[in-house]
């Protein structure tokens, strides 16, 4: 630990209302889905598991919607530089993680959302069918099934890196990064 934490960035480094809101509703939703959408797999075959997978569906087409938001609000409101205690291999480390998580959370809804148009079942959007853009193709489907699950382990390991880096800046660092993104602030 520091003996004397830096002190927290001067002006106003926090991120805006809507950042702050879109990464803590994508943040839960994005735990739930990769959660419903193991415990799905573990239930495939059992009565009633539609349902779960349908669910899964329709909630995966508002977080892709969501990911759409955040990324067009991200690409057009830049947020402030970290602080200048913070090593600047860590600062490159940062915006790696960064992008890698928003090409994780582009990636897997988009691998999702494709091999359910592949599947026989297509997309029902809470009840509603979609439109089918493809024909059902099932090897094809599980490609992209394949590509969906891969990308949800590497979001799972990406979003691990990102909540160890954040709570090293709240309690050991103490540099206010962390606050930065909190929604209380």
């Amino acid at each position: 630990m520091h003996p004397h934490p830096a002190p927290p960035p001067t002006g106003d480094a926090s991120y805006a209302p809507p950042a702050k809101l879109l990464h803590w509703t994508l943040a839960v939703l994005l735990v739930g889905m990769v959660a419903s959408g193991w415990y799905m797999t573990a239930i495939e075959d059992d009565p009633g598991s539609a349902w779960f997978f349908n669910m899964h569906k329709s909630i995966g087409l508002v977080v892709a919607a969501l990911v759409l938001v955040r990324l067009v609000w991200r690409l057009s409101h830049r947020p402030a530089d970290l602080p200048a205690s913070v090593p600047s291999w860590q600062a490159r480390a940062s915006r790696a993680t960064h992008r890698l998580l928003y090409a994780a959370m582009v990636a897997m809804p988009a691998f999702g959302i494709t091999g359910s148009l592949l599947s026989k079942n297509g997309i029902a959007f809470f009840g509603t069918s979609l439109p089918r853009v493809f024909a059902a193709n099932h090897d094809l489907a599980e490609i992209f099934y394949g590509a969906h699950s891969v990308t949800a382990w590497l979001l799972v390991g990406l979003t691990a890196l990102h909540v160890s880096a954040g709570l090293k800046h709240l309690l050991i660092n103490r540099d206010g990064v962390f606050q930065r993104m909190w929604l209380a602030r």
